[in-house]
């Protein structure tokens, strides 16, 4: 656990999902060696530049309600590069901020935001363990690395359910779009029709949600709120 100015209140972790540990492993290992090998930047959470990680962060915090303070959970936070955006581009926002990831790696590399508006804490989990306005989480599905597809959809379903639950106004998500005609496709990554998942949303969460994409990217971004 390592936390920046003052102390947010968390439950404790729950067990996990015995069918996940191998997906929460593989994980861990894999975002663990990006960032040993390429430090605090895009590179070290497996984006390719950091305008485009920026401009992912750009989509997902359409969902907040700025003119007001409000507590975000980020989950599968990396280094924190969501928390430094903030500080960046909302520099009077006060936002209670909680930075979960599964990598020890990766919260030995996060700091502190600057801002005194900010409050921050990060730590290692695969859970999210407390209740905020808003959830948040970049990237997360995108590299199912060897996991057969029945298994990350199983990971995907139990984490949207854990990001609406630990949400009292709603969560966004990104995913990456089918490819196109041109595209070779990767096995590794997992590609997804934006219908697949709204509709999941909508049926299992009652939620209303909004489609974001044509921001410059084959990848789109879902608002989900309550």
């Amino acid at each position: 656990m390592k936390a920046g100015a003052g102390t947010i209140a968390i439950t404790r972790a729950s067990s996990p999902d015995p069918r996940l540990v191998q997906v929460h492993s593989g994980i861990e290992r894999y975002y663990s060696q990006k960032v040993l090998a390429h430090g605090a930047t895009a590179l070290g959470v497996d984006w390719t530049c950091q305008p485009t990680q920026e401009l992912r962060f750009v989509q997902l915090i359409k969902l907040c309600d700025f003119r007001q303070p409000f507590s975000l959970n980020d989950v599968g936070c990396g280094y924190g590069a969501l928390l430094a955006f903030l500080a960046k581009r909302h520099r009077g926002a006060k936002v209670d901020y909680l930075g979960t990831d599964l990598s020890q790696a990766m919260i030995d590399q996060a700091k502190p935001s600057p801002r005194p508006s900010m409050r921050s804490q990060f730590v290692v989990t695969g859970d999210i363990p407390r209740v905020a306005d808003y959830s948040v989480a970049s990237g997360i599905f995108n590299v199912k690395l060897n996991q057969p597809t029945v298994r990350w959809t199983l990971f995907i379903q139990q984490t949207l359910a854990g990001m609406h639950a630990a949400s009292r106004l709603g969560f966004a998500v990104n995913f990456l779009a089918p490819p196109g005609p041109d595209m070779q496709a990767i096995p590794e990554l997992y590609r997804v029709s934006p219908d697949v998942w709204a509709s999941h949303c909508e049926r299992q969460f009652g939620a209303k949600v909004e489609l974001i994409e044509g921001y410059g990217m084959r990848e789109f971004t879902l608002l989900v709120r309550r």
